[in-house]
């Protein structure tokens, strides 16, 4: 190979928090589709126009990046795992494919593991696509098989190098590895593919690995400098169990993880975005039977169209309607573009659970309104205000109920065991801490009285 063809079929895209991700394009092969060809589909282009983050951007002005950017760099960090996994993938299961085809298989979910996003992200899960029995995951799975199938199973190369002949991606293992729900691999899928599911829907993943960078530097929040990527992707490898992490990477997954928890306290949780989403919720469905009054069980093209930027460019134009019902909620919408806030935090309390206990759990939202009611003086019983419970367990999941996802354990050094004591066995595996012996497994419960500020500013 001559050193200009180095370049040829790949290509950069500058980032800021990767610095370069590489991708695939078009080298003039006769059939062959690219990661180009990918993100170049209207499907792909469609999550330019829906915000990373849903109500956090009007709170943090700077956080204005996308689902796509987002999608690109998840991508680039499925393949460096990877890179690094695919020798111990190989020594667990020898009938493993290609280092090439396992980077591009992870490359690929990791770039469109957010396809089914809709205009709020997760909100929109639960305050729409749930009367449907959906979820952005069950609809981007539609997308993948319906829409990008034929993309998929044209992929040939991944940035490293060309696929073994005959070898092809089965747009099927996407949908198993990003949906969180789908715990359990079909009998069609090959034995190794389980082993890859962690990766991107499990305790440490290219998912949240980038959103955690990301949306900290794009919000300017300072946890950046405080997660060692480099460090926990060189102490994966797999064993027999799955995605196992070596000792040596323990401290930095730890320091992973308390920045996520920082995150959700101070970014994601935040009084003033818990408010905001108050108010939304009130309007939302409402709003979006109007805008979309589409099942997207029976069409997923309807689907296309609907972004952040076509839902607010409708809304907005609600209050000079003559239609009663879009007028009363393009007002309030208003409200909400002009950040005009309904809502605002009059009391805070954070209760922690550091061991679960069986039978032991929070009060739902509604009993803890109906008491805290109960205990007002007379003159305030009818005062409005709201009880937002927000939970996080910064592990971030119950590795107990993870399944195919879990870690499953830390295997140290067999050559450096402090402690191991006598006639402990070279290279034992250790068990992975649990929800009673691990000190930073924290469940949050963040209890946060909201007033309405037009009354509240009569009483406080």
């Amino acid at each position: 190979m001559r050193g200009v063809e180095t370049y040829q079929g790949r290509g950069l895209i500058a980032d800021p928090i990767h610095r370069y991700i590489l991708y695939t394009r078009p080298d003039g092969i006769p059939g062959e589709a690219t990661e180009q060809d990918l993100l170049d589909s209207t499907w792909m282009q469609r999550l330019r126009r829906v915000p990373q983050l849903q109500s956090a951007r009007w709170v943090f002005p700077a956080a204005e990046h996308s689902r796509f950017q987002h999608s690109l760099g998840a991508m680039h960090l499925a393949g460096r795992f990877a890179q690094q996994l695919h020798p111990s993938l190989k020594a667990e299961f020898p009938d493993v494919p290609s280092a090439a085809l396992i980077e591009e298989l992870l490359r690929v979910s990791g770039l469109l593991h957010d396809i089914g996003h809709g205009p709020f992200g997760h909100f929109f899960d639960d305050n729409f696509l749930v009367d449907f029995d959906l979820t952005h995951e069950k609809v981007g799975q539609r997308i993948i098989t319906e829409q990008l199938g034929d993309l998929v199973r044209s992929l040939r190369r991944s940035p490293s190098g060309p696929f073994e002949p005959g070898e092809a991606i089965d747009p099927e293992w996407i949908c198993y590895l990003m949906g969180k729900g789908y715990t359990r691999p079909e009998l069609t899928h090959p034995r190794w593919l389980a082993h890859l599911k962690p990766l991107l829907s499990g305790i440490y993943t290219a998912d949240n690995m980038d959103y955690v960078l990301r949306d900290s530097y794009m919000c300017g929040v300072g946890v950046v400098g405080q997660i060692e990527i480099d460090r926990i992707i060189y102490y994966s490898f797999f064993s027999e169990k799955g995605l196992t992490l070596d000792r040596g990477g323990i401290q930095a997954f730890l320091m992973f993880l308390n920045a996520r928890f920082y995150m959700y306290t101070n970014v994601y949780y935040h009084r003033t975005t818990r408010g905001i989403d108050l108010h939304l919720k009130e309007i939302f469905r409402d709003t979006v039977r109007l805008i979309f009054p589409h099942d997207l069980r029976k069409d997923i093209h309807p689907y296309l169209h609907l972004t952040e930027w076509t839902l607010l460019e409708e809304v907005a134009r609600w209050p000079d309607t003559d239609d009663p019902e879009k007028k009363a909620l393009g007002q309030e919408w208003r409200h909400i573009l002009d950040r005009r806030l309904k809502w605002r935090m009059s009391h805070e309390v954070v209760l922690d659970i550091f061991e679960p206990r069986r039978g032991l759990g929070f009060m739902q939202i509604e009993e803890v309104e109906r008491r805290v009611r109960e205990l007002l003086p007379a003159a305030l019983k009818d005062f409005p205000f709201k009880i937002d419970m927000a939970q996080q367990d910064p592990r971030p999941l119950n590795p107990i109920g993870m399944q195919d996802r879990a870690v499953p354990d830390l295997r140290p050094d067999a050559r450096a065991r402090p402690g191991a004591g006598e006639g402990a066995e070279p290279g034992a595996r250790r068990r992975a801490p649990g929800p009673s012996d691990q000190p930073l497994v924290k469940r949050n419960c963040r209890w946060t009285t909201v007033a309405s500020t037009t009354t509240a500013s009569k009483h406080c």
